[in-house]
C-alpha cells in the first residue's frame, strides 16, 4: 500500500489585505512605491487593488504545484486560516483536482503576522485506502524552559526561558491509512531575516532553530517513550536553513555557473543527530536538491533546500528506493537552473511575479506496508 506525501510553503496564503506597508515603508510592495499616494485612504484603495489584480494569477499556480504534487498527505507553510484554505481549495484547487482535499486541519500557532502550518489530505489513498485522522494536537505552547533548551546563545539575542520555543507550531497529526499508522510532524522554523551587527541573519537567528530542532525531536522522543526507531512518523515542512547551497555567479554569454558550498553546521542538526532521522532528499544528486532561489543582487544569489521530508529511520528503511520529487514548475523565471534541470513553466509565470510560490513543494511516494 503506498502513501503519497508532500510539503509546500504555499507564500502568504492570506485571508485578508496587510496595510502596514502605509507607515512602514519596508514592507510596502514596489510597485506602490511608484505611486505618489496622497493619505492612508488613498494607500488602501491601491492596496486592495493591487492584491485582487495579482492574487488570481498567484492562487492558479499555486493550485497548479499542488496539483502536481498528486499527494494524499500534503502539508503547508504559511496558510492564514482555515477560511483562507478552504476557499483557495474550493475557488481553485478543486477545479484541478475535483473532490480531492476535502480534509483540511490547522490550529493557530505563534506566527505574529497570522501565518500558520496546515494539512490537507483526500479521504483515501490512489490505492483506496482510507486515510482517517485519529488526533491532533499544537505544541505552540512550549517554552524553552518547560524542556530545558535555554542556551548562552539564545540569550545573548534576548530570549527567555518562559519564552516560547516555535515561531509557529509543532503541530502533530496521528492518521490510519489503511489502518496503519503514521504520525505527521509539520514545522516552520524561525526565518533567518536581516543581519544583526557583525552577524549574518543566517548565524544570527541560528539559535532560534536549533532549539526548534530539538524541541521537536523531544516530542517525537517523548510521544513514543524514546523508542523512535521502529515507529512510522515523518518531520514535514520549511526548515528556513540549508546544509550546502549552489552559489550563483554570472557565466558566458549570459548563462550562470553554480558552486556547491556546504555548511559546517544547519539550523536542523539536531533532527539528523546519531540518525534519528533521515533526509529522504539527500537521495538527489547534491546540485539537484534545491528548492528556493534567494537573490539580494547580482552578488548575493543562491540556490538551496528550505523544505525537507525527515523520515523516520523505519520509513526510511523500508522506502529504501522512495526518491522525493522536486516540483520547480511554479518558479519565476529569474530563478536560474542548474544545467539538464530546466523545466517548463505554468501558463503565465512571470519574471518575478506571479509565481507558485518562493518555494517548491517536496513529495516522496511511501511504501507503509
Amino acid at each position: 500500500m503506498t502513501l503519497r506525501v508532500a510539503t509546500f510553503n504555499v507564500e502568504n496564503l492570506m485571508h485578508r489585505f496587510d496595510f502596514s506597508g502605509y507607515r512602514n515603508e519596508t514592507r510596502r510592495d514596489r510597485a506602490l512605491r511608484m505611486v505618489d499616494v496622497r493619505d492612508e485612504s488613498h494607500f488602501k484603495q491601491l492596496e486592495e487593488a493591487r492584491t485582487i489584480a495579482l492574487t488570481d494569477d498567484k492562487m492558479q499556480l499555486t493550485a497548479l504545484a499542488i496539483a502536481q504534487t498528486r499527494a494524499d498527505i500534503i502539508c503547508l507553510q504559511e496558510v492564514e486560516n482555515l477560511e483562507a484554505l478552504g476557499a483557495f481549495e474550493y475557488g481553485y484547487l478543486f477545479k484541478m483536482v475535483g473532490h480531492g482535499y476535502r480534509n483540511k486541519y490547522l490550529l493557530e500557532g505563534n506566527d505574529g503576522r497570522g501565518i500558520d502550518v496546515a494539512v490537507m489530505t483526500r479521504d483515501e489513498t490512489a490505492d483506496g485506502e482510507a486515510i482517517e485522522l485519529v488526533d491532533m494536537r499544537s505544541h505552540a505552547h512550549v517554552t524553552y524552559g518547560d524542556l530545558g533548551l535555554m542556551t548562552p546563545a539564545l540569550k545573548d539575542i534576548g530570549e527567555r526561558p518562559h519564552e516560547r520555543v516555535f515561531r509557529r507550531d509543532c503541530l502533530e497529526l496521528d492518521f490510519k491509512v489503511g489502518g496503519r499508522w503514521l504520525t505527521v510532524f509539520v514545522v516552520h522554523f524561525k526565518s533567518m531575516g536581516p543581519g544583526r551587527g557583525d552577524k549574518d541573519g543566517r548565524t544570527a537567528t541560528s539559535p532560534i532553530r536549533l532549539a526548534e530542532a530539538a524541541a521537536t525531536r523531544r516530542i517525537i522522543e517523548d510521544k513514543f517513550d524514546g523508542a523512535t526507531v521502529d515507529k512510522r512518523w515523518l518531520i514535514c515542512g520549511d526548515f528556513n536553513d540549508y546544509r550546502s547551497r549552489l552559489v550563483v555567479r554570472d557565466g558566458g554569454e549570459g548563462g550562470h555557473e553554480f558552486q556547491q558550498v556546504d555548511e559546517a553546521e544547519c539550523g536542523f542538526d539536531p533532527l539528523l543527530r546519531d540518525g534519528f532521522s533521515v533526509d529522504l532528499t539527500e537521495r538527489r544528486e547534491p546540485i539537484d536538491r534545491w528548492t528556493l532561489y534567494h537573490s539580494r543582487g547580482p552578488d548575493e544569489r543562491h540556490l538551496c533546500q528550505l523544505d525537507y521530508i525527515l523520515a523516520s529511520p523505519a520509513v526510511a528503511v523500508s522506502n529504501a528506493n522512495a526518491v522525493p520529487d522536486i516540483i520547480r514548475n511554479g518558479q519565476p523565471w529569474r530563478t536560474p537552473f542548474p544545467p539538464g534541470q530546466e523545466v517548463d513553466r505554468y501558463p503565465r509565470i512571470g519574471w518575478d511575479r506571479p509565481k507558485a510560490s518562493d518555494h517548491c513543494p517536496v513529495a516522496v511516494t511511501l511504501n507503509l506496508a
